[in-house]
């Protein structure tokens, strides 16, 4: 009898093979355990955050982010997709929480959003590009001169900070160089706050109105907006002492600034709240706004497209509100305030150049 006589089926040992050997499921993780965290800057896939107190979405960020807190860098979690995160996001982390150097987190949760500023590369493009999340109050800064003031990318972020539910405020810099009265007379019908600054000494602020700004920051989260040269970046590194933000200078011949601010970041402010310093702009593009989200940013006029055409447009003949004004509706100011909000609807149809 040969030595295999002895074997039968049962004495042999099959490895089993890998597919399959351990039960798939589509059923994602929950992350229970995620830490509360709030994005403070991008950079290269990177997300810079810093660890909340509480539990997860409980309370507004400003609230809640202490600036000396826990600093975490972390990358976003494969089931996320290429869902977009930005700078403001409420975000859940697993993993190295410590914020110890070469260590990573992963976000496997982004929050809903109180608010998102977004905009397009321009009028026609439909992709829609976000900016900033959960910011309250947008601040348009803009030089009276050197470089000229652009009332068509004013217009268009104040109509993107209509459509986004944020509070504007318009901060006018270098008053030194020109009265800002004629400009400003054109902004009296918006109603929207302002504060002018000039350059100069006055004690130890590096610019007059300084503090005017301080206060209207305060306890907020506010994201700052505006062309390139008009000085965000000197603004920022004033209200937030350390900050180094770089800052650049306008070209003689261009009349643009240098681009000195490549990503957003946000950082505390002193007395409480956030500032968020964003890259300048040079368009600021409309095409995901609805006419209708606009016209309620306005409302001393909304009663008067009950009388409008399905459709309409608030810029053709049959629209209901030049009538609605015409008969005192709206006040004594609804003339220029229509005209207002028609000059805002055209800068949203109109390419900016």
């Amino acid at each position: 009898m040969s030595r295999y006589d002895a074997w039968d089926e049962s004495a042999a040992k099959v490895r089993p093979g890998r597919r399959g050997s351990r039960p798939r499921t589509k059923d994602r993780p929950k992350h229970e355990d995620a830490v509360p965290a709030v994005v403070t800057g991008v950079d290269r896939g990177r997300w810079t955050t810093l660890l909340l107190e509480g539990s997860e979405g409980s309370a507004p960020l400003a609230s809640r982010a202490r600036p000396h807190g826990t600093v975490v860098v972390a990358m976003r979690a494969r089931e996320l997709g290429r869902k977009g995160i930005v700078v403001g996001d409420v975000v859940g982390l697993v993993g190295d929480v410590s914020g110890a150097p070469d260590t990573l987190a992963r976000i496997v949760r982004v929050h809903d959003r109180s608010t998102m500023l977004r905009r397009t590369a321009d009028d026609t493009d439909p992709v829609e590009r976000p900016i900033v999340a959960n910011a309250d109050q947008l601040v348009v800064v803009s030089a009276l001169a050197d470089p000229a003031p652009s009332p068509g990318l004013i217009d268009r972020c104040l109509v993107a900070a209509y459509d986004a539910g944020m509070d504007p405020l318009l901060v006018l810099t270098k008053a030194d160089l020109t009265d800002p009265e004629p400009f400003l007379r054109d902004y009296a019908p918006l109603q929207v706050p302002h504060v002018v600054t000039s350059t100069g000494a006055k004690g130890d602020e590096p610019f007059v109105g300084l503090e005017d700004v301080r206060a209207r920051l305060t306890g907020r989260i506010s994201v700052l907006v505006g062309h390139s040269g008009v000085g965000k970046s000197t603004l920022v590194n004033a209200l937030v002492p350390g900050t180094d933000r770089a800052t650049g200078h306008v070209n003689a011949v261009t009349g643009r600034g240098r681009h000195t601010s490549t990503s957003a970041v946000a950082l505390p402010l002193p007395d409480g709240g956030w500032v968020i310093d964003t890259p300048g702009v040079r368009s600021f593009g409309l095409a995901h706004v609805d006419p209708e989200r606009l016209l309620s940013a306005f409302p001393d006029l909304v009663g008067g497209a009950d009388a409008c055409p399905r459709g309409c447009t608030h810029d053709e003949p049959e629209c209901g509100l030049p009538a609605w004004v015409a008969a005192g509706r709206a006040g004594s100011s609804g003339p220029a305030r229509l005209e207002s909000f028609h000059r805002l609807l055209r800068s949203r149809e109109a390419e900016q150049r």
